[in-house]
């Protein structure tokens, strides 16, 4: 795959303890996995988020301040601005400032990354308070996608717990682990897209 052209693009949503989370994943992950991963952060709509700064210290890739018309690419990392929402289409972010509603900024996106990507949406649901995240995870997962939710290590259990329920989430898992099965789908990828048939997970 080329720089442009992501064989996957991962949306990350977390609320309350996400923060370790997000650290503890970027620091397993990869900087050349030619998936591009995209962060969403409960964000109070007054502060100025912090966050790309602090996740540039634990991945080698570039890591960017979300902006409308950017083009996601590959081994590059998207984080979601303050008092806004964040959507995908034809590869490209989409800014909507001020946000629509409070604390359901992880399915907006979630629900248009499965729209986007299909069987290539991948989403994530760490620590955090409420639902967050749970519908997300029934859109990607009724397009094809792949879905994961942080297993007890969560600081504060509700979004994962809520996204578990929904009965839509592939894997359970700590988020030092996920890194290895993102591993294993671009690996299935790169070998069908040789073989000239797209990439379907068993």
């Amino acid at each position: 795959m080329d720089n442009f052209h992501p064989s996957f693009v991962v949306g990350i949503g977390a609320s309350a303890g996400g923060l370790n989370a997000y650290k503890a994943f970027f620091d397993a992950q990869s900087s050349d996995t030619d998936m591009a991963f995209v962060v969403i952060s409960h964000i109070h709509p007054a502060a100025h988020s912090q966050l790309a700064e602090i996740l540039s210290r634990h991945t080698k890739m570039t890591v960017l301040l979300a902006a409308s018309g950017m083009k996601v690419r590959a081994n590059q990392v998207y984080v979601i601005p303050g008092n806004a929402d964040l959507l995908m289409e034809d590869g490209a972010l989409i800014v909507v400032s001020p946000r629509t509603r409070r604390n359901a900024q992880v399915d907006i996106f979630f629900s248009s990354l499965a729209a986007a990507m299909g069987t290539r949406a991948v989403g994530i649901v760490f620590s955090g308070y409420d639902g967050d995240g749970a519908e997300g995870c029934r859109r990607i997962k009724a397009t094809g996608g792949t879905t994961f939710a942080q297993d007890n290590s969560a600081e504060v259990s509700g979004m994962p717990v809520s996204a578990r329920a929904t009965g839509c989430v592939d894997f359970v898992l700590a988020p030092e682990k996920i890194p290895a099965e993102l591993h294993k789908m671009t690996t299935g990828f790169v070998h069908s897209s040789k073989l000239g048939d797209g990439y379907t997970r068993s």
